[in-house]
């Protein structure tokens, strides 16, 4: 219970800063505009051919496909049932929050030159939350299925990076504000905490009845 708990405050504490972003995106959008345009100016610099290229590549929606796919996959291939299933209800929990959150917030994309072609708004960032929820599960799996200390630390680093790059590549290509992605970080840290404490137990459970038989 206290864990519980734990986890419960944390996802309070991230959906209350998620709440106050879009409070002040719907009605006060000015008011992020120097945060925006001096992170934007930082992370874009003088948009070098390599890395536009290199953030082309990681961001495209098919490479995210391929990504879950292989991974879940994987998972089922190794009896993993509980955690491929983890990863299947953090993309539908996705998917429902993205077409919900974009239409209720209608905040345009950055009028910046965009190097990729997107439509839609552009609060939150579909990208950086399925990132934060897919490959967070997979931090969380990786912490309880790697053994060598070593070695699991480097898996949780490179997911870790892959997070933030794929954050970071959002605000390179123009398509969307720094504060745009935040807020799906945050939304994807307090999804996972608030989703972790069932998804250990089930996991317990099943592993539990599946060594009795």
């Amino acid at each position: 219970m206290h864990n519980r708990q734990k986890y419960f405050i944390r996802a309070s504490f991230a959906a209350l800063i998620f709440v106050i972003l879009g409070y002040i995106v719907k009605f006060d959008p000015r008011t992020l505009q120097g945060f925006d345009r001096a992170v934007q100016s930082a992370i874009r610099g003088d948009l070098p051919a390599p890395l536009t290229t290199f953030f082309r590549t990681i961001t495209h929606s098919s490479t995210l496909l391929v990504l879950f796919v292989v991974v879940a996959g994987f998972f089922i291939g190794r009896k993993w049932y509980i955690e491929a299933g983890l990863l299947a209800f953090m993309g539908v929990v996705d998917l429902v929050l993205v077409l919900t959150l974009k239409n209720l917030y209608q905040r345009p994309r950055p009028s910046i030159k965009h190097l990729v072609v997107e439509t839609g708004y552009s609060f939150p960032s579909a990208h950086s939350l399925v990132l934060m929820l897919i490959v967070g599960s997979m931090i969380i799996i990786a912490h309880q299925r790697i053994k060598r200390k070593d070695a699991r630390y480097l898996v949780e680093f490179l997911l870790g990076l892959a997070i933030l790059l794929i954050g970071l590549s959002r605000i390179y290509l123009g398509v969307h504000y720094p504060t745009d992605v935040l807020a799906s970080f945050v939304l994807g840290y307090g999804i996972l905490n608030l989703v972790f404490p069932f998804y250990d137990e089930l996991r317990f459970e099943w592993r539990f009845k599946h060594k009795q038989n």
